[in-house]
Formats: structure tokens, sequence, C-alpha cells
């Protein structure tokens, strides 16, 4: 495969670089990488049957085999591979993965808005997954790497996402059999809910208290599988920005947040003192790498809810 024609770099590039001129120096060192090991790999997995997906950019990607050394710069996607039996397929990871535990030694290659183009490359992946809105779906298409850019905004979304990426790795079914195991997680978590809290008004924290999960959002969706009740409706968007005057107003039955959050630091936000909330201790604060895992569109959706659930029925539930 002849890699794309790029423009020749000045005898002496300026001092500090520009982002440019790096991005230019970057995407050419890649392209060698291309020229030299892409080609012969590509002829040879022709013959095998060629796979065809399409991604959240509307765009065909036509793999010519299975997905065999795969670049995952999303941890939900990471752990979605993860998820599937197909770990063993990772060769890089962004900044942020940290499960399961055994991709913390792979090789990283930065994230959304800062992936190392010329690292990626270096690692021979021949499928890069990663969100529509990356910076690096175009140089690495450029280069002629495959890629694959997939987002999970709501329940429905995970599922595809899931399937989608089963099919990549060359086992179709395979998503939508894991979906299955997480709805019936979802339906047993909800039967475990305190009878007192059915239907009672969360709002969930995100952002270091910035904004909250909506109604819209995946979050919220999880909190009306097991039967909650949403302080933000979602009209608002999936993550909107609030005002703590907002949240006094909406006099929330429970607040969840992480454990960064303290409540007597909640308890300091103008109005937050006088809710009931805050004066009769119905907090979840969650730590750190629990509430990573609640953040995350991914596999783990069923251990979140099990999270919500065990908080509350830690809290009592009496106006």
């Amino acid at each position: 495969m002849n890699s794309p024609a790029l423009p020749n770099p000045a005898p002496h590039w300026p001092q500090p670089l520009s982002s440019t001129a790096r991005q230019v120096r970057q995407i050419a060192k890649a392209a060698a990488f291309v020229a030299l090991g892409f080609g012969a790999a590509a002829h040879a997995a022709h013959a095998a049957g060629s796979i065809r997906l399409e991604d959240d950019r509307g765009t065909t990607v036509e793999l010519q085999a299975p997905a065999r050394r795969i670049v995952s710069l999303m941890p939900s996607l990471t752990e979605t591979v993860c998820a599937l039996d197909a770990c063993d397929r990772l060769v890089g990871i962004d900044r942020h993965a940290n499960w399961p535990a055994s991709v913390k030694g792979l090789p990283q290659v930065g994230g959304i808005d800062d992936a190392n183009i010329e690292r990626i490359v270096s690692l021979k992946p021949d499928l890069v997954l990663l969100r529509p809105r990356s910076r690096a779906a175009e140089p690495l298409e450029r280069l002629g790497i495959k890629v694959l850019a997939l987002d999970a905004k709501t329940h429905a979304d995970m599922r595809r996402v899931m399937e989608t990426v089963a099919r990549a790795t060359g086992r179709p079914g395979a998503g939508e059999a894991f979906w299955r195991k997480l709805d019936a997680g979802l339906d047993a978590a909800r039967a475990r809910v305190p009878a007192g809290w059915q239907g009672r008004r969360v709002y969930f924290e995100v952002h270091g208290g910035m904004a909250a999960a909506s109604e819209s959002s995946f979050i919220g969706e999880t909190l009306a599988r097991l039967g909650l009740g949403n302080a933000v409706p979602g009209t608002l968007g999936p993550f909107p920005k609030m005002s703590p005057e907002f949240v006094v107003r909406a006099n929330p039955d429970v607040l969840m947040v992480s454990a960064l959050g303290e409540i007597s630091a909640m308890a300091g936000r103008p109005g937050w003192s006088a809710m009931s909330a805050i004066q009769r201790g119905r907090v979840c604060s969650f730590a750190s790498a629990r509430f990573d895992l609640m953040m995350r569109p991914g596999p783990r959706l069923d251990e979140a809810a099990d999270a919500i659930v065990a908080c509350l029925a830690s809290l009592d539930p009496k106006p």
C-alpha cells in the first residue's frame, strides 16, 4: 500500500516548532512505518474475508479480517474489548484506561485530544477505536489505518457499540449476548432497591459539582431502570451545568456524588444547608474508582447499579 504524498519538511524547523509543523513531522514519520509494515499484512489478510461495519460518523469501515491488534483511545471501549474476551488483542490504550488491571501494562498513546500518532502507528494496529470527535481519526485514516469511531450516550447506544466491537473482533452475537447479561443484572438490582426508595428523586452530581446527570443521560436511564426518579429533567440535556439554586429548588431526596465532595463542603453552598438530604445525611459518596465506572458507558453497567442500590440500602428513606 502506497503511503500518501506528504510535503517535504523545511531544511531547518524554526524553534519552537509550531503545532502544525509538529503534526506534519509526526505524520511523515508515521507514514514510514506504514510503508514498511502494513502493505504485506493487508495483502495477506485479504483472502480471509472482510467485515463491513458502520461507525457513529456514518462511515463504512471494512476490515479484511477480524481485528487482532487494537488500539483503544477510550476507557469504555477498552473495557468493552476486554469484556468480550478480546483483551489480548489490545496493543495500546489511552492514559485514563485502568480496567481490567491487565491493561495497565500496555503502552499508553495519549488521549482523545492529544493522541500520539507516531506512537500509535509504531504499534502496528489493524484497528483503532475512538470517539467520533477524536482529532486522531483523520491523520490515522490518511495513513491507511482503520478507524472505528463509536460513542455511547444511552443504554441503546451501549448495546449497539458492544455488538459492533464484537463483530470487529470476529465474534458476531457476542455483544448482544453480553448486553442480555447486563440487562438481567439491572433487573436483579432493581429487585433489591428498598421499597422506601422506589420513586424517590436523585440528584447525581458530576464534574466536581458543576453539572449533573439528567433523565436523558445513560446514568439517568440506569436510575430509571432501578425505579428511581431524577431531580434533573432530560430536556436540559444529558449532563447540564447546574446552579446551586436549582438543586435547592428541586430538593432531591438523595444526593449522589464523588467521594471527593465532602458533605460539609456541600452544606456550604448557597441554600444547601436547608436541604433535607443534607440535614439527614442522605448522600451517596462513591470512592474514585467506583465513581469512574459509574461515569463510563461500558460493560460494568450492572456494577454501577449495584453500587447505587447498596448505598440506598444504607440510608434511611423516611422523609
